[in-house]
């Protein structure tokens, strides 16, 4: 009814967000750090910085308005990685045609842009050495073991490294 939508337009207004939760003070500070990288990169007349940063802006607002809730930290990392491997599909498209070099390296630059923002990745030393002791750990010795290797490693991994290559590498290590 009428009533009930004026109800609840007064109630958004008071700062009720019907029952949602708030997000923890570190996921706010990202999704702010991330208007205020828009503000600079305005400021500072960066047409690439901006039309990137601005995308991946309105990715995440669809988020809250799609799902009526906060964006949190992890919906902020889920869209930048699902952008930048749109970007560089973008970019393959791009370089396979070879006729605009101008776009290839605004795509480039944007995918630099992107994965600035992500936490840092894990090497390939340090995600040996991490595989290594949570094999230990478990004890793990054959190819049989690989699913609990895997269920206690990926949280400690969960978008610091790519899943596929954590695979591969418990993978050479148990077989």
């Amino acid at each position: 009814s009428r009533r009930g939508m004026r109800i609840a337009a007064k109630g958004m207004r008071q700062g009720y967000s019907g029952g949602a939760t708030k997000p923890e003070i570190g996921a706010a500070m990202r999704y702010d750090e991330l208007k205020d990288m828009i503000k600079d990169a305005m400021k500072a007349h960066d047409k690439v910085r901006l039309s990137i940063l601005r995308q991946l802006h309105g990715e995440i607002k669809n988020i809250e308005v799609d799902e009526r809730r906060e964006a949190t930290e992890t919906d902020v990392d889920a869209m930048t990685k699902r952008l930048i491997k749109q970007t560089k599909e973008t970019l393959e498209g791009s370089v396979k045609a070879g006729t605009n070099e101008e776009r290839t390296e605004t795509l480039r630059i944007q995918v630099a842009i992107l994965e600035d923002l992500l936490p840092e990745q894990l090497s390939g030393d340090a995600l040996c050495e991490l595989v290594d002791a949570t094999i230990a750990e478990l004890g793990a010795t054959t190819k049989r073991d690989m699913g609990k290797v895997m269920g206690v490693l990926m949280p400690k991994v969960k978008g610091r490294a790519d899943g596929k290559l954590v695979n591969r590498l418990v993978c050479e290590k148990l077989g």
